[in-house]
């Protein structure tokens, strides 16, 4: 009970001063709903953009945040980018205790000015002012506010309010001011009120509010975060940046923007031209003759990134990588464009939004939503993808950096939406197969080789591009899954197809491949391959059940039993299948011979929220599959 009052008091007391410093008047148990599972809660936030003209505009941004805890601290410290094309004219902030006092206003020598070139740049225009006005006595408040002049106006606000779990937002606003006759477009998501739209003498006047909106966290297998707040992504239809006029009215429009950019920037030195016709002279096929240009790059150049000014958008010309030998995601992607030209190979620049896990592109929303470039050559049969920037890519693989989404091609005629390669349960495949000799102790030497190809085979691959071999041996005994063991010898064996592949080959020395008890012997056959996890189910499931990647698994293991004992149990077949997946599994003993056949295929897909209980069913069974056990007794002598 005493703890009970303790709480209870903390919250009344929370409340309390958080209805002493509210922005505006809202009922108590709406604070107290807002402060449940929060770290943090905006109290107030407003962003207005106003856009002069294709060439200017001005961002001035304010927000009030009650930090709860000390999860919440890092809404604290306050983050504004600039480059060149933008210019920080002012910041401001104050931090008050819990009873409402001042503790810290800023001063000009509390903000830091640094650079943000990014790990994978060598030089950027880019930097950032930091302000911190983090505390240790919860709840605190901080007030941020501040104002930044753009020439870039490319990009307008994409607004989400709610930007992460655990925050609560009492009020926050958009506001997007055009020119009188100019049209905004923009894209709305879970919203619970529509834009409002009103003028002034200069200005056509576009306002988006939210308030009240508790915290909202993910459910297992459920969908991006980003899908399930408020959303507002905004943009021009016309644009320039460094004397660069577009629009983005089209996707044909944008991509038209694009080539004016890569225009004339592929001519190579004639000697570099002849040597590549030379290079791909016996070439068979039009693959075979891609595939000896990327090599050739490959070995080339280097991946820097440098981006300045416009040099963000536009590559270097294909003259100055051949000389220098490097560039970023642009300029190796328009270099090797232009080899693919010299010896007679029609290929496309295309942009797209990269990264293991990145959700797609808003396709109904025409707009600068990508961070990379790669090259697509269309074939009679397939599409090849080249990844320009990696030494040690296969060629033709999407992989999960670039695959299952859309990529904008640039073309003399526009831009044209396509979609990379997915790939399916066949291509992102696990073959297992293990041979075990157990000792009478319940030891085994164990041989075990296995082909991981697709997106399966990319670990394996990071670990032959990237460690040395006592990394490699490292990282071996941190992510291989099987009874106590030490590694007695290990290699990799790679081969680099439009599906890769990595096939692992370990000796394993086992402590504990079975267990005796008195005269019986109990044999896991399911050495590597258990599976674990099972998902939290809650009563009632509200968001779809999502899997992005599509796999299959495939274990054969041969167990040869110590001489003297005999099968006393035997385990049946079984076999699942769910909309989720299929999975089986078998057993079968021949004299001292055990063999173990395990299969488990798990589909790609969205699937309706009361589905849920079916994938947890379907994780359950497979757990009790995988921890049977064949039971042999000893021979009485």
């Amino acid at each position: 009970m005493l703890r009970f009052n303790r709480n209870y008091n903390w919250l009344c007391g929370l409340l309390c001063w958080l209805l002493l410093l509210a922005p505006q008047v809202f009922a108590a148990g709406s604070l107290e709903e807002l402060a449940k599972g929060a770290n943090a809660i905006i109290r107030a936030e407003e962003t207005v953009f106003t856009v002069n003209s294709t060439t200017s505009g001005v961002l001035r941004f304010k927000s009030t945040i009650t930090i709860l805890n000390k999860y919440g601290d890092h809404h604290a410290t306050l983050y504004v980018p600039y480059n060149k094309m933008s210019k920080v004219n002012a910041i401001s902030g104050t931090s008050y205790d819990r009873f409402g006092k001042r503790i810290k206003k800023l001063k000009n020598s509390d903000i830091k000015d640094v650079s943000a070139i990014s790990s994978i740049s060598v030089y950027e225009d880019s930097r950032v002012k930091i302000a911190s006005l983090e505390y240790n006595v919860y709840p605190y408040t901080v007030e941020f506010e501040y104002e930044v002049s753009k020439s870039n106006m490319m990009f307008y606000p994409r607004w989400y309010p709610q930007g992460e779990e655990k925050l609560s937002v009492e009020r926050a606003s958009l506001q997007v001011q055009v020119p009188l006759g100019t049209k905004l477009r923009y894209l709305e998501n879970n919203l619970p009120k529509k834009v409002e739209v009103g003028s002034n003498t200069t200005h056509e006047i576009y306002t988006w509010e939210v308030s009240n909106l508790k915290p909202v966290s993910r459910e297992p297998y459920g969908p991006s975060f980003s899908e399930l707040v408020p959303m507002v992504l905004t943009g021009p239809n016309e644009f320039e940046v460094d004397g660069y006029k577009g629009s983005m009215a089209t996707w044909k429009d944008f991509g038209l923007w694009a080539h004016k950019l890569n225009q004339g920037r592929d001519e190579l030195p004639a000697e570099t031209v002849a040597k590549l016709k030379n290079l791909t002279a016996n070439a068979k096929s039009t693959e075979e003759k891609v595939r000896m240009v990327y090599d050739y790059m490959q070995g080339k150049t280097r991946y820097v990134s440098i981006q300045l000014g416009i040099g963000s958008w536009q590559p270097f010309e294909a003259s100055f990588v051949d000389d220098k030998g490097y560039g970023d995601c642009k300029a190796l992607s328009n270099y090797t464009q232009a080899m693919l030209k010299a010896v007679g190979v029609e290929s496309y620049y295309a942009l797209i939004n990269a990264g293991e896990g990145t959700p797609d592109i808003k396709i109904e929303f025409p707009s600068s939503q990508f961070n990379h470039a790669v090259l697509c050559v269309p074939m009679a049969q397939d599409t090849m993808w080249l990844e320009c920037t990696s030494q040690t890519a296969a060629a033709g693989y999407n992989g999960s950096f670039t695959g299952d989404r859309h990529a904008l091609l640039i073309t003399p005629e526009g831009g044209k939406l396509v979609k990379t390669t997915a790939y399916t349960a066949t291509e992102n495949q696990q073959i297992r197969s293990m041979n075990v000799r157990l000792d009478e102790a319940g030891g085994g030497i164990a041989s075990v080789s296995t082909r991981y190809t697709g997106t399966q085979q990319e670990s394996r691959d990071g670990v032959i591009q990237n460690l040395k071999p006592e990394e490699q041996r490292k990282w071996l005994y941190e992510n291989t899954t099987a009874p106590p063991f030490e590694i007695s010898k290990y290699s990799f064996t790679q081969k680099k197809e439009r599906v890769p592949s990595v096939t692992e080959n370990l000796e394993l020395s086992m402590r504990q491949c079975a267990t005796l008890s008195g005269k019986r012997m109990f044999i896991s056959p399911n050495l590597m391959s258990k599976w674990t996890y099972v998902p939290d189910q809650k009563e009632k499931r509200l968001t779809d059940v999502v899997r992005i990647q599509a796999y299959m698994d495939v274990d054969t293991v041969e167990i040869e039993v110590p001489a003297g004992y005999s099968v006393e149990y035997l385990p049946g077949e079984v076999k699942y299948k769910s909309v989720f997946g299929e999975y089986a599994a078998s057993v079968k003993v021949d004299g001292q011979r055990v063999t173990y056949v395990r299969r488990m295929q798990m589909h790609k897909g969205r699937f309706a929220p009361e589905t849920f209980a079916q994938l947890v069913e379907f994780y359950n069974s497979i757990i009790k599959a995988d921890a049977e056990q064949v039971v042999f007794v000893k021979n009485v002598q």
